[in-house]
């Protein structure tokens, strides 16, 4: 279900039970998978291309801000996003919750179960975890976090011609791979 106000600008797959409602701008190969729910009554949500926000993923505005995702990012099961920015190539993990203000640099890796606290700013090649989040170590996780998000991409192509195994086959796999390591 969408609202009268979202911009699809070619995404790659979006589930019939997303949940997609105010200004919102979905970009060229992003995904929106099963019971996302994407709300922005006052300010603006952007998801970058070729981002996948999986199942059960809660994305909602700041009273004062937006919500922003970068190109190439994992936004993983159950998350929520609250008026914050995430920079590209990053992978969220898992149930993480990472609220108003919040910051999150490129090339990061927010491990699951993670809470960022309101204000919270992490520098690109992070990564992350704890309750709440700190920096844990600093790496380039640019290839790893790149792969996934070019992976669901892959999958989602797939989704949207009724192909629920298109990452069975290793030509796919493989092709995946060549893409994401020839990028600088």
């Amino acid at each position: 279900m969408f609202g009268e106000d979202v911009k699809l600008n070619n995404p790659a797959y979006i589930h019939s039970t997303a949940q997609i409602y105010g200004a919102v701008q979905v970009s060229e190969g992003a995904s929106i998978w099963p019971y996302a729910v994407i709300r922005s009554e006052a300010n603006e949500v952007l998801i970058g291309e070729k981002t996948n926000i999986q199942d059960f993923v809660m994305i909602h505005i700041g009273l004062s801000q937006g919500t922003y995702i970068g190109n190439h990012c994992s936004i993983t099961h159950h998350c929520t996003l609250h008026g914050c920015k995430i920079g590209d190539n990053c992978l969220i993990g898992i149930n993480t919750t990472i609220m108003d203000g919040c910051v999150v640099g490129d090339n990061c890796i927010i491990a699951g179960h993670t809470y960022l606290k309101e204000g919270t700013i992490i520098p690109d090649n992070s990564i992350v975890a704890g309750t709440p989040g700190k920096v844990v170590k600093k790496k380039n996780s640019r290839i790893e976090n790149r792969l996934n998000a070019i992976w669901y991409y892959e999958n989602a192509l797939g989704y949207a011609q009724g192909n629920h195994r298109r990452l069975s086959n290793p030509e796919v796999l493989k092709e995946i791979e060549e893409t994401v390591r020839g990028q600088k």
